[in-house]
Order: structure tokens, then C-alpha cells, then sequence
């Protein structure tokens, strides 16, 4: 019995390379992408004094490595508009007033305006800014011989500014589950129906095979919205979430996302042989979903090969949306890039899934 089972198991290759590859794969991949320590949190300059002073304080902020300087804004309204729409995760503002203060003597005031939403990121963002004000103070300081600290940074959280974590996971916790649950369910329908012998009976009906994959998709969104609709209530009640945006347009924008997880799904099960192999696959797709998409680790920390891999899975897109509409109210405009890219993922899954049925049962 032992040997027998060594021999299926050696003819099973597909489960084989799962169970002693996959392992090895994640472990490389998810050491090497997870990093605690953020750095390089993309920032946008608003400088109303445009003096060497000012592009000083820049050039020192830039250099400490918490911060990349992505760009220029005219006003705080185009500052908030780079935050909102997640182009930015903070946002520098020096007065008009800062080296006329810092040549007279004075305490120069200088701003950072941090996205809160990440606790993580935005401590990491704030500590950093003191820090690089504090060298500068010290540097001018020394050269001036300066009684009192030139140079004071004030710094200003955003959409969470208790810094509580759990309005940052609670609105996350809503695509991780419908990932999760989604995925699984569908990974295993058409294997499913080939284990039970009626998968030659699904061929035979008049039904075509895109409405077929459609019939198994619709019911599933149903039960995604009953998912997404207990989770955001519960939220609510117990961790006290803010809902600062619009309900109706979160309900819209998630029918792309659950639509490309079911399509990860049905992609799935058109690809492993049985349940277990269906099972396998889609565990192996919800970790990199889960840790590389931003829900817990900060994706701006993470290197760049990993970012990359992080902008294949539907979740990374579906997180922008989510913590955008929830916690930061933003409009349509602000988030139609995450959402046009989820409908482009969706509709491509669904065609190659349909492909591969067809190819399937020829």
C-alpha cells in the first residue's frame, strides 16, 4: 500500500509540484517582498516660498529616505486631489513666509501632510519628517550659532488621525474575504462537475459555454454583496469604521472585482484535475493576494519586483477603491484607473477561462 501510494503520487505530478515546489516559491517570494520598514513613500512638494531655503528643506527631506519626491503641486487643492487619488501618500507645504522667518531669526514653520489611512506608513512618515527637521535645525544651527531652533515641522495626519489600525484592515478585510471565499467556491465548480460525470451532460445542453460560465458567476456576486454587506455593518457597529463616502458606488465598483475573482476561480478549476489540486491552486493565488496587495504591509516598502507582481492581482486595485470610497470619500474621478484596470483583469479572465473550457471538452 505504501509503495502504491508513492507510485500514484509519482504520476500525479501536478499535485507533486505543488506540495514540494509551491512551499519553496512562496517562501523566496514573501521573504524577500515583506518588508516592515517603509521607505521612499511617494510625496508631492507644495513650496510657496521658492527660495534656496526652501529647496534645502526639500533636498533634506528627500535624502532621508522615507520620502520620494514625485512632483510639484500650484495649491493645497491640487495637494489633497494627489492624496485622494493615492498618487501620493504625503504632502510637503512650505509658507511663503519660511526664509524670510529662517533669515530673521525666527522659529520657520514648515507643514507635512501625511495620508493616515496606513498607520504604518503614515508613523513612518511623520517620525521621518521630524527627524529631517531636526537635522536641518541642528545643521543651521551650527552654522548660525543660532539660540533657538530654526526650523519646526508640523505635522498633520489625515482621514485617520487617532492612527487606529483597525480602520485601516477593516475596509481590507472586505476583499480579503471575497477574495478567499470567492475563489475557492469557483476554483472547484467545474471540477466538480467532471468528478461527478456531469460535465458531458453540461456539454450536451443548448445552454452556450460563456453562458454557462456566466450562470455559474451570477449567483456567487449575490452572495459577495451578502458577504460585503455583513463585514461593512460589523465594521461599523464593533469597530466604529467611517463611512465618509458613497455606498451606492462602492456596491458598483466591487462588481469588477468579485467578477475577476470568480474569473480566477473558474480559471482554476479549468486547470486542475481534481478538488484538492483546485484547492491548492487557489491557496497558492489568495497568499501573494493577501500579503503583496497592501492589506497588511505597506506596498511602498516592498521592492520593486514584488510591486510588480502586486499589480497583476485584482485585490491591490479593489484595496485603492475601498479604503478610498470608506475612509477618504473620494469621487469617481479619484479611483476610475484601479476600477477601469479591475474590469480589464475581469473580462480577460473570463475569456481565457471560456477558451479553456471550450479546449477542455473538445
Amino acid at each position: 500500500m505504501l509503495w502504491k501510494e508513492f507510485i500514484q503520487m509519482r504520476r500525479d505530478r501536478l499535485t507533486l509540484i505543488m506540495m514540494t515546489g509551491l512551499p519553496a516559491v512562496q517562501l523566496v517570494l514573501f521573504g524577500y517582498a515583506i518588508q516592515t520598514d517603509v521607505r521612499h513613500l511617494p510625496t508631492v512638494v507644495l513650496d510657496e516660498s521658492r527660495t534656496s531655503d526652501s529647496r534645502r528643506l526639500i533636498a533634506t527631506i528627500g535624502n532621508t529616505g522615507n520620502f520620494r519626491i514625485v512632483g510639484d503641486v500650484a495649491d493645497r487643492h491640487a495637494l489633497r486631489n494627489e492624496i485622494l487619488a493615492a498618487r501620493a501618500a504625503a504632502g510637503l507645504v512650505i509658507p511663503a513666509d519660511y526664509a524670510r522667518d529662517l533669515r530673521a531669526g525666527r522659529t520657520a514653520t514648515a507643514q507635512m501632510i501625511v495620508d493616515a489611512a496606513d498607520p504604518q506608513a503614515s508613523g513612518a512618515a511623520m517620525s521621518g519628517a521630524q527627524l529631517a527637521a531636526a537635522a536641518l535645525s541642528t545643521q543651521i544651527m551650527t552654522e548660525q550659532a543660532g539660540a533657538a531652533p530654526p526650523i519646526e515641522m508640523r505635522v498633520r495626519p489625515w482621514f485617520n488621525p487617532a492612527q487606529r489600525s483597525a480602520i485601516f484592515i477593516v475596509p481590507g478585510v472586505i476583499g480579503v474575504l471575497l477574495t478567499i471565499t470567492l475563489t475557492l467556491i469557483t476554483s472547484t465548480a467545474i471540477v466538480r462537475e467532471r468528478e461527478r460525470g456531469t460535465l458531458e451532460q453540461l456539454v450536451v445542453t443548448p445552454i452556450g459555454k460563456t453562458s454557462l460560465m456566466l450562470g455559474k458567476l451570477i449567483p456567487f456576486v449575490l452572495v459577495g454583496y451578502v458577504q460585503m454587506s455583513v463585514v461593512l455593518g460589523l465594521g461599523v457597529l464593533i469597530f466604529k469604521v467611517p463611512i465618509v463616502g458613497s455606498l451606492p458606488m462602492l456596491y458598483a465598483m466591487a462588481i469588477p472585482f468579485m467578477v475577476a475573482s470568480l474569473g480566477v476561480g473558474l480559471l482554476i478549476s479549468t486547470v486542475a484535475k481534481s478538488q484538492a489540486q483546485a484547492m491548492q491552486l487557489s491557496f497558492f493565488f489568495m497568499l501573494p493576494n493577501i500579503l503583496l496587495s497592501g492589506y497588511i504591509f505597506p506596498r511602498v516598502a516592498m521592492p520593486d519586483p514584488a510591486q510588480w507582481i502586486g499589480l497583476a492581482l485584482p485585490l491591490t486595485y479593489f484595496l485603492k477603491v475601498l479604503r478610498g470610497i470608506l475612509l477618504k470619500g473620494v469621487s469617481l474621478a479619484d479611483v476610475w484607473e484601479p476600477t477601469v484596470t479591475l474590469v480589464g483583469i475581469a473580462m480577460l479572465l473570463i475569456a481565457i477561462s471560456v477558451r479553456r473550457f471550450r479546449k477542455t471538452i473538445e
